[in-house]
């Protein structure tokens, strides 16, 4: 496994697939697979060159064997990219079902390396077609939004009561981003006696969950400044930049987008200023366990059980950066080396 995510060599294995008829260009990235298979979603959308493709799904591999490690589950991180061309064919319609289908048969080959799932741009009706052809695929169906905002919930009550020694009665909470994770993260957070702000690019639907969780709407080009206790990205990644931290008035940041810091630098940064960072691969781990709840035949309660872990090993995360003086990014790489090493 290696940090640097635009090192072609950085994955173990990094397939192009190809077919000219169907139009198909993809990428899967075999980050590694010392726990497992590798399991990753299927991501379909424009890229601005074959190189950004590639390095996409290298990058996000890279995190998904983070996170399983982390989440002491039995698969390795992969990934892997649909070049889009245009709009997205309509689900269930010949174009889309064929490229799948062909997709699919490139997924085969790897023999049962790589597991792919759904992810931004594909669909659980994708996933079957992708079975279908030979392949294997998790195809889970349930609706991943409310099992990672549980675990991201988790996450920030265990930072709370690290850096702040309180419960989340009267904590203040911007989140940013009102889709399924982030409204449900509100909706937790509120429940539990904090004061939320929300801002969504669909002011709506900002509007419509704050109304109903007696929150307030930021507007959100102002929300990563906004004064809080807590800053929850659940949007869209990369937005904690160099330029950003000085700017910071949150103590916490704990949400439960992927690629929260834009580069690895930030986490120095944030330290620096006294910020504590929730690595994002462990707080949003909850969409993962429910897809392998789901494979192996969990329990309602075994799931549950297992998104609350979530919170203990951010806790334990937090306490070892401290400990060592380290961020707690590199607590957490170094936790999940000892995991890949066997050691834990």
């Amino acid at each position: 496994m290696s940090n640097d995510a635009f090192d072609v060599f950085a994955s173990e294995q990094v397939i192009t697939c190809r077919d000219d008829d169907l139009g198909l260009r993809a990428v899967i990235a075999i980050d590694d697979t010392t726990l497992g298979p590798g399991f990753g979603g299927t991501r379909w959308r424009p890229y601005a060159s074959q190189a950004a493709a590639v390095a996409e799904a290298q990058r996000l591999a890279a995190a998904m064997t983070l996170k399983h490690a982390l989440a002491e589950l039995p698969y390795g991180g992969a990934k892997s990219v649909i070049m889009a061309e245009g709009p997205l064919p309509d689900e269930g319609s010949e174009e889309r079902t064929a490229l799948m289908r062909r997709f699919g048969e490139f997924v085969s080959r790897t023999a049962g390396t790589y597991i792919p799932g759904v992810d931004m741009g594909t669909l659980v009706s994708d996933m079957q077609v992708i079975r279908e052809s030979g392949a294997r695929a998790f195809c889970a169906d349930a609706d991943p939004g409310p099992y990672t905002a549980t675990g991201a919930y988790a996450a920030m009550r265990a930072a709370v009561r690290h850096e702040l020694d309180r419960d989340m009665a009267g904590v203040r909470v911007a989140v940013q981003g009102a889709g399924h994770v982030g409204a449900n993260l509100a909706r937790f957070a509120a429940e539990d006696g904090a004061q939320v702000l929300i801002a969504d690019v669909d002011a709506e639907r900002a509007r419509q969950v704050a109304d109903s969780i007696g929150g307030a709407v930021v507007d959100p080009d102002a929300v990563l400044l906004s004064d809080c206790d807590v800053l929850a990205p659940c949007a869209v990644a990369r937005v904690i930049t160099g330029e950003v931290v000085p700017q910071l008035r949150c103590r916490i940041i704990s949400g439960a987008a992927n690629d929260t810091l834009d580069r690895p630098e930030v986490a120095d940064d944030l330290k620096a200023r006294g910020i504590t960072f929730v690595p994002d691969f462990i707080a949003n781990a909850g969409g993962v366990l429910q897809v392998h709840a789901g494979e192996v035949g969990w329990s309602d309660l075994e799931l549950d059980a297992a998104l609350q872990r979530i919170g203990t090993r951010v806790a334990e995360v937090l306490a070892e950066a401290e400990e060592t003086d380290a961020t707690p990014i590199a607590a957490s790489l170094a936790r999940a080396v000892r995991r890949l090493a066997g050691q834990a």
